[in-house]
């Protein structure tokens, strides 16, 4: 005979459960504690009381820091961080972003001594970002391949000091071109799509010859990342990688980098090559493209407030993954603690972890000097923890 299983309080009101779902509460029984004195038998009825002792206590495994450690899914370590890094012609100068209390920007002696002292707390890679004298803009951004130019020249220099740290190197027109836009603009304004890759190819063949180990282009033309890889290939720098900025959005998180590198555009908007925020299937639209022309690494632009994209794009794709924690994403937080409302190194960890968490395998961070300090100091048992 079967039993008949009945669920809630019977003396107010019974339910008698449906005869298709019997296989799945007689699974539910086991949870069900029962007395020694009335064991279940073939043709018992039973009543689950509306309060009853939990079986499943989630909180056991949060009981101690040592189990919360044991089970954490998500780890944030400081070798999957990059540190974006400002550099500007002369010596001796390190100049604070004033949208960005803590970031400077560096003169080349002095930046050298920043990626030193950064890969001795295991920072593996730097993201290079140019300051460019107006005097050397122009319409084409030609500086920009200019094999003697301010990054060709810091990039052999960081090879030269630090020969083991990863250097990256942005691609795009923005920090070369007077009017600030990353591309060719024609007399009506307009962004020339395909006159701007032929540029944008000539800047990460020059970049790749002084040393660079990954090119970034973060232009979001269309067909560029093809382009740099068959120039790349052609010119025998088939091992030098490209980090695509292949979901980069028009966003006003941007606003304290274009302060760093004074390269807000004179005119307009952005809006005509980067992405609209309200979009995420084009996002794997773009990433499909890039990744068909040869990416090695996508990444979105901004993070914070698109980890949803973040999380689409790692389960479209088995590349690595890279997410950019950016400029206004950092003031906000540095605002919020110079003013006493938040604690800072554990809004950074979360901040953090919750873009690796959304399934960033890389994080490009101003915070990331920091955060390997906090790291560090937490792994000695140090203040951080």
């Amino acid at each position: 005979m079967k039993r008949v299983i009945i669920f809630g309080d019977i003396s107010r009101k019974q339910k008698i459960l449906h005869e298709n779902d019997y296989h799945y509460f007689v699974k539910q029984l086991l949870l069900i504690p029962m007395s020694s004195e009335n064991p279940a038998s073939s043709n018992t009825v039973l009543t689950a009381p509306t309060a009853t002792t939990p079986i499943h206590r989630p909180r056991r495994l949060r009981r101690t820091a040592t189990l919360r450690r044991m089970v954490q899914e998500t780890i944030l370590s400081v070798d999957d961080l990059i540190y974006p890094m400002f550099v500007m012609e002369g010596e001796e100068q390190k100049i604070e972003i004033t949208s960005m209390p803590g970031c400077y920007r560096y003169t080349l002696d002095l930046l050298l001594k920043e990626i030193a002292e950064v890969s001795r707390l295991g920072v593996g890679a730097v993201a290079l970002f140019p300051v460019i004298p107006e005097a050397k803009k122009d319409d084409t951004g030609s500086e920009s391949y200019n094999p003697e130019g301010l990054v060709q020249q810091t990039v052999k220099a960081i090879k030269e000091v630090v020969p083991d740290i990863l250097v990256i190197t942005d691609v795009a027109l923005d920090p070369f071109t007077t009017h600030g836009h990353d591309g060719i603009v024609d007399e009506n304004g307009v962004i020339l799509n395909d006159p701007t890759v032929e540029v944008l190819v000539k800047m990460a063949v020059s970049q790749a010859a002084a040393g660079s180990d990954m090119v970034a282009p973060s232009d979001m033309m269309d067909g560029r990342v093809g382009a740099i890889r068959h120039a790349l290939d052609a010119a025998g720098y088939i091992d030098v990688r490209i980090l695509a900025y292949s979901a980069k959005y028009a966003s006003a998180y941007y606003g304290p980098f274009r302060d760093a590198l004074d390269s807000a555009p004179k005119f307009g908007d952005k809006k005509t090559y980067q992405m609209d925020a309200a979009n995420s299937r084009e996002a794997i639209k773009e990433v499909v493209l890039d990744i068909a022309e040869g990416a090695d690494i996508v990444m979105v632009k901004p993070a914070l407030a698109y980890l949803d994209i973040i999380n689409k794009v790692k389960n479209y794709t088995n590349l690595p993954v890279a997410a950019y924690n950016v400029s206004g994403e950092y003031a906000m937080i540095k605002a919020a603690a110079q003013n006493g409302w938040i604690d800072e190194k554990k809004v950074i960890l979360e901040t953090l972890t919750s873009m690796k968490r959304a399934g960033a395998d890389l994080i490009l961070t101003y915070f990331a000097k920091e955060v390997a300090l906090i790291l560090a100091g937490r792994s000695s048992g140090g203040c951080f923890g």
